[in-house]
């Protein structure tokens, strides 16, 4: 991904897309990522997927499980695994609150996305998310839809 993409993707690495077509985000927030060399140079590549993956808090930690970051393709003997689990960079009072939260029914920690700070971090986004039933799910594409038809009228209108 070249600088231009990453500009034109609002300086995004990757984006969950499920996430936001599977829950409701209750709350966001910024953390930082525990990274091996390779896996910076992949994520900065944007081959990382976000979909399917959690977090979940274990001994006091927060840990990132079932994000894919596939082997760099330049990489030795020394390359990473694919699948594994990573540890979140937060204060202690950030992962208490978030593992009071997740323990409530119905709520997960979803990372919604992966982006570069300005500082040139990788961090992610954690969502706390609610499931979407069926039926909401499919009112979130008929607003969705609404709203590309009224922009579409909106830009015609102007246009012509």
């Amino acid at each position: 991904m070249s600088g231009k993409d990453k500009k034109r993707n609002g300086g995004n690495l990757t984006v969950n897309r499920r996430a936001t077509h599977d829950y409701f985000v209750l709350e966001r927030m910024e953390t930082g990522i525990e990274l091996v060399g390779t896996e910076v140079k992949v994520v900065r590549n944007g081959e990382a997927g976000l979909t399917g993956s959690y977090a979940q808090v274990k001994n006091g930690q927060l840990f990132l499980n079932q994000v894919t970051i596939p082997p760099y393709a330049f990489g030795n003997r020394f390359n990473h695994d694919s699948l594994r689990t990573r540890r979140l960079l937060v204060h202690k009072r950030e992962i208490r609150k978030l593992q009071a939260m997740s323990e409530q029914k119905g709520l997960s920690l979803i990372p919604l996305r992966l982006y570069l700070s300005p500082k040139g971090l990788v961090k992610v986004e954690l969502g706390v998310c609610r499931g979407k039933a069926q039926e909401d799910k499919r009112e979130s594409i008929k607003r969705r839809e609404a709203d590309l038809e009224a922009r579409r009228a909106i830009s015609k209108h102007y246009r012509g």
